[in-house]
C-alpha cells in the first residue's frame, strides 16, 4: 500500500515553483500542482510525474476540490501582474487558500513571502506580502512563513531587473532608495529552507526572516553585477525621479512589465535585512552564500544573452 503523502505546490509555472517540484520529485515525494491554466505546465520536463489540478485561488470551491488529500501545501504565488488592486486579490486568495486547507484537513502550509520591517513605510507590494502571511494564518492549519530578501536566481524578477538594466545602461539612474540596505539571497538557499521546513515539524507556526551572507545597498547590487560581468557602470542618484518613469524604463529595457516593476521599485523605499536571526539557529545546516557567489552561480547557469558595451 502506498502511504506517501501528497504535497501541493502553487506557482508551479514560476522559476521557484518549478525548481522546487524537481527537488521534491528527486526525493520521491508525491506532488500535485495547482494551476489556473494546466496547459501552461504540460511542456515541463516533470509534467508526467505530477498531478495537475485545475483550480483558481480566488474561487473557493475549485480550491477545495484540488486540495483533497493534501498533507503539505507550498504557497508561492502573488497577484502583482493582475493590475493596480493586486494587493486586494493577494489577501482574498490567501484567505481562500487557508479556508480550503482547513476544510480538507491539510497539516501544514509553507509560505514564501517578502522581508521588510512592518513598522516603516515599505510600499504596497511588501506590505501585501506580510498581510498574505497574516491571511494564511487565519485558518487552523499551521503556517511556516519565510520572509525572504530579494532572491537572486534565473527567472527571479529582482535579478532580471538587475541584469537587464545593468547590461544596457552605462549610467544607472535611481532614487535615494538605492542607498537602502538589502540582504540578497541565492535562490538555491531559498530552496534549502523550503525543503527543510517540510521535514521539521517544530518550525510549523513560525515566521523566519531569511537573507544572504552580505548586507549591502541596492546600488552595490547593481555595481557588483557590473563588476562580475566586466562592464563599467556609473551610478546617478536623482532624488526626485518619479516612480512612473522608473517603471516605464524597466518596462522598455527588461522583460519585466511596468505593472510589476512599479510595486517592486516602490518596495526599495525601505531596508530588506534580517532583524531576527532565528532561521540560522533553527536551520544550522543551511549556510547562505554571499552576493557575488550568488550572481556568479546564476551567470554560470544562465549566461546573459545581452552584448557587453
Amino acid at each position: 500500500m502506498n502511504d506517501k503523502k501528497t504535497i501541493l505546490v502553487t506557482g508551479a509555472s514560476g522559476y521557484m515553483g518549478g525548481h522546487l517540484i524537481s527537488l521534491l520529485l528527486a526525493r520521491d515525494h508525491r506532488v500535485r500542482c495547482l494551476a489556473r491554466n494546466p496547459d501552461r505546465l504540460r511542456s515541463r520536463a516533470w509534467s508526467s510525474q505530477v498531478e495537475i489540478a485545475n483550480a483558481d485561488v480566488l474561487i473557493g470551491e475549485s480550491l477545495e476540490r484540488a486540495m483533497q488529500g493534501v498533507s503539505v501545501a507550498y504557497y508561492l504565488i502573488h497577484s502583482m501582474a493582475s493590475g493596480p488592486h493586486y494587493y486586494e486579490r493577494d489577501i482574498s486568495a490567501a484567505r481562500n487558500f487557508a479556508a480550503a486547507a482547513s476544510a480538507t484537513g491539510a497539516e501544514h502550509i509553507i509560505y514564501l513571502g517578502g522581508l521588510a520591517d512592518p513598522a516603516v513605510d515599505i510600499g504596497r507590494h511588501l506590505r501585501s506580502r506580510l498581510q498574505t502571511g497574516d491571511a494564511l494564518r487565519q485558518g487552523n492549519v499551521p503556517v511556516t512563513e519565510f520572509r525572504a530578501s530579494p532572491i537572486i536566481g534565473p527567472g527571479s524578477v529582482a535579478f532580471e531587473m538587475i541584469r537587464y538594466l545593468t547590461e544596457q545602461l552605462p549610467i544607472l539612474v535611481g532614487p535615494r532608495w538605492l542607498y537602502n540596505r538589502v540582504q540578497p539571497l541565492a535562490f538555491q538557499n531559498v530552496l534549502e529552507y523550503l525543503l527543510a521546513a517540510l521535514e521539521m515539524p517544530t518550525c510549523r507556526g513560525q515566521i523566519y526572516e531569511i537573507g544572504g551572507q552580505d548586507v549591502i545597498t541596492y546600488a552595490e547590487m547593481l555595481l557588483t553585477y557590473a563588476r562580475l560581468r566586466g562592464i563599467k557602470r556609473r551610478l546617478l542618484v536623482l532624488p526626485g525621479l518619479p516612480l512612473w518613469l522608473m517603471a516605464f524604463l524597466v518596462d522598455k529595457l527588461t522583460p519585466v512589465p511596468a505593472n510589476i516593476a512599479r510595486p517592486l521599485i516602490e518596495g526599495l523605499r525601505g531596508d530588506s535585512v534580517v532583524r531576527d536571526c532565528s532561521a540560522r539557529r533553527v536551520f544550522p545546516d543551511i549556510q547562505p552564500i554571499g552576493y557575488p557567489l550568488a550572481i556568479s552561480a546564476v551567470l554560470e547557469e544562465s549566461p546573459s544573452a545581452l552584448v557587453k558595451s
